[in-house]
């Protein structure tokens, strides 16, 4: 073989695997290992690294305390050489408002740290930051945090926050909590010795507790098991004749939210009235000042769900139109990136959810939101399947090595007296394994960016000037927008939420004699307004992928330099100059 001949196969094998390196890896200027998790302390420290790392994307404010006296930080990303945050459409990001949700905050992370590197090397995600802001609060709820790394839970457990409260209205707060009595760190499951119990030990795997068979026999008579499940692991402290029914704090911060609040005897957990708790109260606060956020995502978890309003049956009517094919059209694409991930709504695939978060966003603030469930069992077989018991058991051995489980232990109860103690850790559910961390970030990840890249971005289609007589002018302007979300929602537009946007003409010695919007793109009329045609009050926005027309008659002199602002909350003004001419 010759020498051309042989440097030509080599080229050819070797460009691809460069290509994809530079694809796949990004420097780090934050050595952040994306296979584990992270109490509150080493995410405060992540947060100040990444911080430091890129002072010219990221900034860094305290927004409030818990009810621990732990900071709240939101951590702002924009290019200020591309105007201030606030002059461009925001995205706000968080998780963890459950306490045990802990991935969220990895995945909230997971964005921060991947934008920034991205920043100047993917065109896509540079693009994007340009043109946009971003706002991150990494936890909602860094106290049921910290109590779910630090103190004995369950996967469930500490998903509240951590203000005292009496949850059996027993007059005492948090007096019968959890109780570990095997020692492992964790809070498992409880069985207790019964002769007429409902399972046994399985033979080949006595790891395994399965269900007897309810059916009576031939000769009539019913098999028993040697063991009925007695809940989680604890004992009754209060002497009630309940365990672990009173634990630390005890309250739901996404029950809380002014949107449809409802009252603790309606939705458990709501608190005595809406942004009772100062994480609450300082996260609305803060938002409330940023009405230029247009898009938002909250991330929980378990159970593959990408998540839209309303949270009640009769809030369905308030998603309508051109809101509905929005979510669909991005949920639509969020079920592509994520795999065994569906789109659906609070009320209807899920529960009755009173004082939401995302609910309080889209409904009272006109905000495209959505809360991602992160993690499936589904992804443990990669067939969309959800696993058997036996399943989960060889696949937590074959692949974590039994680091999520607790050999079954037989101690003595007060109450019970025989009982087996042990199961599953809290690390064994609703969490993907470290090695699996990473990618479900990601996935997630993307989705949300696809979902920042669809805020408004608007522009002046076409500008035309025709002379009608005179010193007369008529000026059609057609207004775009290249993205799927409106500028203003048809919630926001219907119940006068935040401001309209503006179209203004104006320029030395003209009078703006008529003007109003064109119901037809091509048509010959337009619905002239009553008062100050200069301004136009767009109370509708621009549609999401579609444009508006707009006509103004105006006086003015020949060669007069006229200037055309759109202008609103949730997407960067635009500007154009331009000038009466005579030419076709």
């Amino acid at each position: 073989m010759n020498r051309s001949r042989l440097f030509s196969i080599l080229l050819a094998v070797v460009i691809p695997v460069a290509n994809a390196s530079a694809q796949q890896q990004l420097t780090d200027k934050v050595n952040i290992a994306w296979n584990r998790f992270y109490d509150y302390p080493e995410i405060l420290k992540m947060s100040n690294d990444l911080v430091n790392a890129y002072p010219n994307l990221l900034t860094l404010q305290e927004i409030g305390r818990t009810s621990q006296n732990r900071p709240l930080i939101v951590i702002t990303l924009n290019n200020p050489a591309t105007g201030a945050d606030t002059s461009k459409p925001a995205m706000w990001i968080d998780g963890n408002i459950h306490g045990n949700e802990i991935q969220a905050t990895e995945t909230v992370m997971y964005s921060v740290d991947y934008l920034c590197k991205a920043y100047g090397k993917v065109p896509a995600l540079t693009e994007l930051v340009d043109r946009s802001a971003f706002y991150f609060l990494p936890s909602v709820n860094p106290d049921g945090r910290a109590n779910w790394f630090n103190q004995q839970n369950n996967s469930h457990s500490s998903r509240t926050g951590m203000q005292p409260t009496d949850d059996d209205r027993d007059g005492v707060c948090d007096e019968d909590g959890p109780d570990d009595l095997d020692g492992d760190g964790s809070i498992g499951q409880m069985w207790r010795k019964d002769p007429l119990g409902t399972h046994r030990r399985n033979a080949r795997d006595p790891r395994i507790l399965e269900r007897v068979s309810t059916e009576p026999r031939p000769d009539g008579t019913i098999e028993y098991g040697d063991w009925s499940y007695a809940g989680s692991e604890g004992i009754d402290n209060d002497g009630d004749g309940r365990s672990g029914e009173d634990g630390p704090g005890g309250y739901d911060m996404n029950r809380n939210w002014p949107g449809d609040w409802q009252p603790d005897h309606v939705q458990n957990g709501a608190g005595d009235y809406p942004l009772c708790f100062p994480e609450t109260k300082s996260i609305s606060q803060w938002i409330l000042k940023h009405p230029n956020i247009a898009a938002a995502q909250s991330y929980h978890n378990a159970g593959g769900m990408i998540l839209r309003g309303p949270g009640a049956d009769y809030l369905e009517g308030e998603y309508v139109g051109a809101d509905r094919s929005t979510y669909d059209a991005i949920g639509a694409a969020g079920a592509e990136m994520l795999p065994f991930y569906r789109p659906m709504v609070i009320y209807k695939d899920l529960y009755t959810v009173h004082g939401g978060f995302v609910n309080w966003l889209a409904e009272s603030l006109g905000v495209i939101t959505f809360t991602n469930e992160l993690w499936t069992d589904k992804r443990i077989l990669q067939n969309g399947a959800d696993p058997s018991p036996e399943q989960m058991t060889h696949w937590r051995d074959r692949l974590l090595f039994g680091q999520t489980t607790t050999d079954w232990k037989e101690l003595q109860h007060p109450e019970f007296g025989t009982v087996l103690v042990g199961g599953g850790n809290k690390w064994s559910t609703r969490i993907p394994p470290p090695f699996m961390l990473e990618e479900e970030a990601h996935r997630n990840f993307s989705f949300t960016a696809f979902h920042a890249d669809q805020m408004p971005l608007v522009k002046f289609q076409s500008i035309h000037v025709a002379q009608l007589s005179g010193d007369l002018w008529m000026i059609t302007i057609e207004v775009a927008n290249d993205r799927r979300i409106p500028t203003r929602t048809v919630r926001a537009s219907l119940k006068h939420i935040g401001m309209p946007d503006h179209l203004t003409l104006d320029g030395s010695n003209i009078t703006v004699v008529s003007a109003g919007p064109m119901p037809q793109r091509l048509g010959t009329t337009f619905e002239p307004v009553r008062f100050n045609p200069q301004d136009l009050q767009v109370e509708g926005g621009i549609g999401g992928l579609s444009s508006s027309t707009f006509r103004f008659i105006v006086q003015g002199k020949l060669g007069t330099t006229m200037r055309v602002k759109y202008s609103g909350e949730k997407f960067r003004d635009i500007e154009e100059s331009f000038t009466l001419s005579a030419k076709p």
